[in-house]
C-alpha cells in the first residue's frame, strides 16, 4: 500500500497541471454524452472513496485499533486528522500523510474541472447565505422585524407588469433528468440551491421559492415538495397529465396578463419571519420579481398567490335583498338579485419549517420526521436536506373574499368585519342541514357586505379543511355513527374521537398568517363563535373587539346537536351554556324518521 501511494504522488505540480489541462478538452466532449459523463463522474467519486480508504488504513497503521469504515460515496473532500495521530507518526508516516493529502488535492482539482465544464460551479454569493441555508436565522432577519418593505411594485398606478419570456426552444431541455434522483444532499456535487433568507423584507434578498424537479431547476431547488408542487394536492393531477402525455413536461407558463388585479402591501408583517410562516408573502409577484432568474438561469419559478376581481351570486343573497337586509348600491351589492362585487385572493400554502415547528411548540426535527413518515416517505429531502427550510405541502389552500376597497383591510381608521370559514362541502355547496356551516357562511357574507357599504371593510376567508381537516370519508363515517345511534349532543365529540382519535385537526395556529399578509392589525367584528380561531388570532397580536354569534333563527333544527355541543365545549355565546346533563336531551334527526 505504501509503495502504491508513493508512486501516485511522485508526479510534480507542473505535470499534474499539464495532466488536468489535457483532461479538460476530452472532458468537454464527455459532458455532451450522458453515459460517458456519468462514467467519469463515478470515477471521480471512486477516487474520493479510495483516498478515504487510504486515510483509514493510515489511521490503523498509526493507532493500532481498528476504526469503523463507512461505505459511502458522498464523503467530504477534506478529512481532519487528530493531533495524537500526527504527533505519534514517524518521518515515514508523515510522508504517507503528505502523499494522501496530495491525492485529495489532485482529486479536488479534477472535481473542480468537472464543475467548471458542466456549468454548475457554485457562486461565491452562495456562501454569503450559508448561515441562512443552515438554519441560522442570524441578525439579518431580526433587523427586518417591524420594517415596512421598501420595494417599488408597479401595480397601483396602472402600470403593466412585464411577464418573463418563456424559454426558447434552445433553452428547453427534457422535462425530467435522464436518471431518477431519489433525493439530494447539502454538499453533493452540483447541488447549488438559490439562496433563501426567509423573513427578509427585500424580496430579491429573500429569494424565490424553487421547488421544481425539472432538469433545469432541480439543482437550484431551495424548497421541498413534489414536482411543481404548486397547486397543493393538484400536483398529482399534473403528474398524471405528464404521464399520459396530455401535458409536455417542459411546458413553461406564459404569464402575460396574469398579474394581480389589485394591489396589496407590502406591509411590515411581510418582513417578520415569525408572523408569516405558512405562505409566501411575495407569492403573487414571483414571476415578475424574479424575471431575470427565470430568463437567464432558466429556473422554473411559479406564483403561489393570484388576485382577481369577480361577481358573486348566491340564492340567499337575493332573499336578503327582498327581505331588506341588503340594499343594492351599485358598488358592492350590484342589483336586486343580490349580486356582489368581490376581490378574490387565492393562496397556496408555503411552509417555513422552523416557524411552523415553533407555532406548534415542537422541534423542527420532529416536524420533519412526522411529515416524512405520514406522507408515505414521499419527500425524503425533508430528512436529507436539513439546509432546505421551505416545504410546499400537498394540501388545500385558502381564498380571501374582500368586499369593498381592498386597501381598507389594513386601514385601522375604518371598521373591519371578518369571517374565518373552514370548508364543509356537504353544507356549503349542497345545503346539508346537519351543521351550521352554510348558514354561518351566508350570514358572514351579508355582514361583510354591510360593513363595506358603511365605509369599512368586509372579509370572508375560506380555508380548505374539509371535515375539521379529518377528510370527508372520516366525516361521513362519523355521520353514520351518529345517525345509527341516538345522535345526542352529549356524544357529539366522542363520535369523532372514536373514529379519528382526535376531535379536530384544523389546528388554527397557522390561520392568522393570512391576516398578517393582508395587513390586518385589528378586527372590529369577528363573525365566528370558535374559541380556537379567536385564541389563535389574539395570540398573534391581533385584537378582536366584538364577537358575533349566529342568530338563533338561522340555525337548522338538525344542527342543534352540533352547535349546542360546541357552545358547551367553549364556543362563544351570549346565551345559555348547557350542562352535560342538558346536552343529553338535545337529539338530532335519526334515519328511522325518514325513508331514505
Amino acid at each position: 500500500m505504501t509503495v502504491c501511494c508513493r508512486a501516485r504522488v511522485t508526479t510534480s505540480s507542473a505535470d499534474r497541471s499539464s495532466c488536468c489541462s489535457a483532461l479538460q478538452s476530452p472532458l468537454s466532449l464527455f459532458l455532451f454524452n450522458n453515459k460517458l459523463s456519468l462514467l467519469f463522474s463515478f470515477s471521480i467519486r471512486f477516487l474520493s472513496h479510495l483516498s478515504h480508504l487510504c486515510i483509514q488504513l493510515f489511521a490503523i497503521a498509526c493507532t493500532g485499533p481498528r476504526l469503523p469504515y463507512r461505505h459511502a460515496f458522498n464523503t467530504t473532500l477534506t478529512t481532519s486528522f487528530s493531533k495524537p495521530v500526527i504527533m505519534a507518526a514517524n518521518d515515514q508516516q508523515s510522508d504517507m500523510l503528505e502523499a494522501l493529502q496530495e491525492i485529495q488535492r489532485t482529486q479536488a482539482l479534477l472535481v473542480n474541472a468537472v464543475e467548471s465544464l458542466s456549468g454548475r460551479s457554485i457562486d461565491e454569493a452562495t456562501g454569503d447565505h450559508a448561515k441562512n441555508n443552515n438554519g441560522d436565522l442570524g441578525s439579518g432577519e431580526d433587523a427586518n422585524d417591524g420594517e415596512t418593505p421598501s420595494v417599488e411594485l408597479p401595480i397601483a398606478s396602472g402600470d403593466k407588469l412585464k411577464a418573463p419570456a418563456p424559454p426558447s426552444t434552445a433553452q428547453r431541455q427534457q422535462g425530467l433528468t435522464s436518471r431518477i434522483i431519489l433525493t439530494t444532499y447539502p454538499k453533493q456535487i452540483g447541488i447549488n440551491p438559490l439562496p433563501m433568507d426567509w423573513g427578509n423584507s427585500d424580496p430579491v434578498k429573500r429569494g424565490p421559492i424553487v421547488v421544481s424537479r425539472a432538469a433545469t431547476s432541480i439543482r437550484r431547488r431551495n424548497a421541498v415538495g413534489g414536482y411543481l408542487a404548486h397547486g397543493g394536492s393538484y400536483s398529482i393531477y399534473y403528474a398524471l397529465a405528464v404521464a399520459s402525455k396530455e401535458l409536455d413536461s417542459d411546458h413553461r407558463p406564459d404569464f402575460t396578463n396574469t398579474e394581480p388585479a389589485a394591489n396589496i402591501g407590502p406591509f411590515p408583517q411581510w418582513g417578520d419571519h415569525k408572523k408569516i410562516v405558512a405562505m409566501d408573502p411575495w407569492g403573487h409577484l414571483a414571476p415578475w420579481l424574479f424575471k431575470d432568474t427565470i430568463e437567464k438561469d432558466n429556473v422554473d419559478i411559479r406564483p403561489t398567490i393570484a388576485i382577481t376581481k369577480a361577481h358573486m351570486k348566491l340564492p340567499e343573497l337575493a332573499e336578503s335583498v327582498k327581505a331588506g337586509r341588503l340594499v343594492p348600491d351599485g358598488k358592492v351589492c350590484l342589483n336586486d338579485q343580490g349580486e356582489l362585487a368581490v376581490t378574490k385572493f387565492a393562496v397556496e400554502p408555503v411552509w417555513y419549517l422552523p416557524g411552523v415547528a415553533e407555532r406548534f411548540g415542537i422541534d423542527e426535527a420532529t416536524l420533519r420526521r412526522s411529515l416524512f413518515e405520514h406522507t408515505g416517505g414521499s419527500y425524503p429531502e425533508l430528512i436529507t436536506r436539513g439546509d432546505i427550510k421551505v416545504f410546499l405541502p400537498p394540501i388545500g389552500g385558502l381564498t380571501v373574499y374582500c368586499f369593498g376597497d381592498p386597501a381598507k383591510m389594513s386601514d385601522e381608521s375604518v371598521k373591519l368585519s371578518l369571517r374565518i370559514h373552514d370548508e364543509c362541502n356537504g353544507s356549503d355547496v349542497f345545503g346539508s342541514d346537519i351543521c351550521t356551516c352554510r348558514p354561518y357562511l351566508i350570514f358572514g357574507i351579508e355582514e361583510a357586505v354591510k360593513e363595506a357599504q358603511n365605509g369599512g371593510s368586509g372579509v370572508v376567508i375560506y380555508f380548505r379543511k374539509e371535515g375539521r381537516a379529518l377528510g370527508e370519508v372520516t366525516k361521513v363515517m362519523v355521520y353514520n355513527a351518529r345517525k345509527r345511534g341516538a345522535d345526542r349532543a352529549s356524544d357529539y365529540f366522542k363520535r369523532t374521537e372514536n373514529i379519528a382519535g382526535v376531535k379536530d385537526m384544523r389546528f388554527q395556529a397557522l390561520m392568522p398568517d393570512i391576516l398578517h399578509w393582508l395587513g390586518i392589525k385589528k378586527i372590529d367584528r369577528m363573525l365566528s363563535m370558535s374559541n380556537m380561531k379567536h385564541d389563535a388570532i389574539v395570540g398573534q397580536g391581533i385584537p378582536i373587539h366584538e364577537r358575533v354569534e349566529l342568530p338563533e333563527e338561522l340555525i337548522p333544527a338538525d344542527s342543534r346537536v352540533e352547535i349546542d355541543a360546541k357552545i358547551t365545549a367553549g364556543y362563544f355565546t351570549t346565551g345559555k351554556r348547557m350542562t352535560t346533563e342538558e346536552l343529553q336531551a338535545v337529539q338530532g334527526r335519526i334515519w328511522e324518521d325518514f325513508d331514505h
